[in-house]
């Protein structure tokens, strides 16, 4: 809601001019749960915010459920604050509002050869986002969450006083926004570090794994190997087969490393998808048959990957097909995200496909990897291994997925906020030790709740 204000306050009105509210309908990525908000925009958003409360970041949308929404306040979109400020060609270090995206990074400094340092499995979230959510990708054993290439940032606070944190300056500030999910503060512009390539290819490698014991003994195996890697696990597989798969591995490609006819191109980009799902499937669709055919495209394209793979098909395979979440029809999915310690995982696994396999939820798209060293506050990544799956939504869903909550929990795991779509406040507080080391945070810059999110009262975080 708004703040009160006095009537003779003729800054406040003429604020009001340039401050836009429409109601429009939001959800995440996965469509759901979805429902009106109000949005609020205006040239004046960054000077004017304190003139309201109740207040939501929102980037692209990539977030899977309910972490961009808020039906009780404001949603303010930040991608038209998309200006790169300043580039170091040096060092890498990048300068750029936190409505860039990652695909703007790639567009525009790839063809110089500078690619971003961590990366999820989409190029279209923005800085901000990623930094919210402490997004992370198939080099985690190795480079660490996206904290990791952030150097500093600039926040708007509660206050309206904009401070650059880092992790010399304001350093609570500058650890608690990862994984935060932008309830601290609106963060304006953010300095990170590139990584500087020769090619935008990868030379890969493929290995099938015939069971779950197999599979996570070569996620440990190339792990050292590799700095890329993540598998693709067979959700029909039962009994002896349980948990087969098929593990994809890589490394950046060099000038040498390619064949001629690449040579002609090293540093490749692509635009925009040219592919594009137009309208919800309907939801007969989702059924056995199709889970099986998908799958049986899936493990012939992961076995017989190339021996090169360009940045958008290594990183990026969903990017190529533009609203491909339609294709789980206006219901939606969620993505289940866990991690679980390496000590019982296996069993803990097991136990998770085991339910799958009975629980009458079909799955239809999964990874399987390894995290290495984990970070502070509500930073997802933890060491051991962390499993996503994507359902789509039914009644069976939500009373299914308390049952995987409990096993996690019992295995001293978590959940990722950044795709949650069902977690409850007290499963959430035994899942992350550090929450109330989070909110003492959150009371020293927002003691008044300033900014808030339907998944931030759903978790106990405001």
């Amino acid at each position: 809601m708004r703040k009160g204000f006095a009537s003779n306050n003729l800054q406040y009105f003429l604020s009001l001019l340039e401050m836009i509210e429409k109601r429009a309908t939001v959800t995440g990525w996965g469509l759901y749960p979805s429902e009106e908000n109000t949005i609020l925009s205006g040239k004046n958003l960054e000077k004017e915010l304190g003139l309201y409360s109740d207040v939501t970041p929102r980037g692209l949308g990539r977030s899977y459920a309910d972490q961009a929404m808020n039906g009780r306040g404001y949603v303010v979109p930040f991608t038209d604050r998309k200006r790169f400020l300043a580039f170091d060609e040096r060092s890498g270090s990048l300068e750029c509002e936190a409505g860039v995206a990652l695909y703007d990074i790639i567009q525009t400094l790839g063809p110089r050869g500078f690619f971003p340092m961590i990366t999820p499995g989409t190029k279209f979230v923005t800085v901000g986002g990623a930094i919210a959510n402490d997004v992370h990708g198939k080099a985690h054993h190795v480079d660490g969450s996206f904290k990791n290439c952030v150097e500093s940032f600039d926040i708007l606070l509660a206050s309206g006083k904009v401070v650059t944190a880092s992790r010399k300056k304001h350093s609570e500030l500058f650890h608690a926004n990862f994984g935060g999910l932008g309830l601290l503060g609106l963060i304006l512009r953010a300095r990170i570090k590139l990584r500087k390539i020769e090619t935008t290819y990868f030379k890969q490698q493929s290995f099938k794994a015939r069971n779950l014991d197999e599979m996570l003994d070569l996620i440990d195996e190339k792990d050292r190997e590799f700095p890329y890697s993540v598998a693709w696990v067979n959700p029909l597989a039962r009994g002896k087969s349980l948990g087969k798969g098929v593990l994809t591995a890589g490394d950046h490609a060099g000038i040498e490393d390619l064949s001629a006819s690449l040579k002609k191109e090293p540093l490749k980009v692509t635009g925009m998808p040219g592919l594009n799902v137009p309208f919800f499937m309907p939801g007969f669709a989702l059924n056995g048959l199709t889970l099986r055919i998908l799958n049986g495209v899936i493990n012939y394209v992961q076995s017989h990957a190339g021996q090169f793979s360009h940045y958008d098909s290594f990183f990026y395979p969903l990017d190529a097909i533009n609203n491909w979440n339609r294709g789980y029809g206006k219901r939606g999915f969620t993505q289940y995200q866990f991690v679980v310690p390496v000590e019982g995982a296996r069993l803990t696994i097991r136990k998770i496909l085991e339910e799958i396999g009975t629980g009458g939820c079909k799955p239809f798209l999964n990874v399987l990897k390894k995290f290495g060293k984990g970070t502070d506050y509500l930073s997802f990544p933890a060491p051991g291994y962390t499993f996503a799956i994507d359902f789509p939504i039914s009644r069976k869903l939500f009373p299914f997925l308390k049952r995987l909550d409990a096993l996690v929990l019992d295995a001293g795991g978590r959940i990722y906020a950044g795709k949650d779509a069902t977690l409850d406040a007290q499963s959430f507080a035994s899942m992350y030790s550090q929450l109330e080391d989070w909110k003492k945070i959150k009371r020293k810059y927002d003691p008044q709740n300033m900014f808030q999110s339907d998944i931030g009262r759903r978790l106990g975080l405001v």
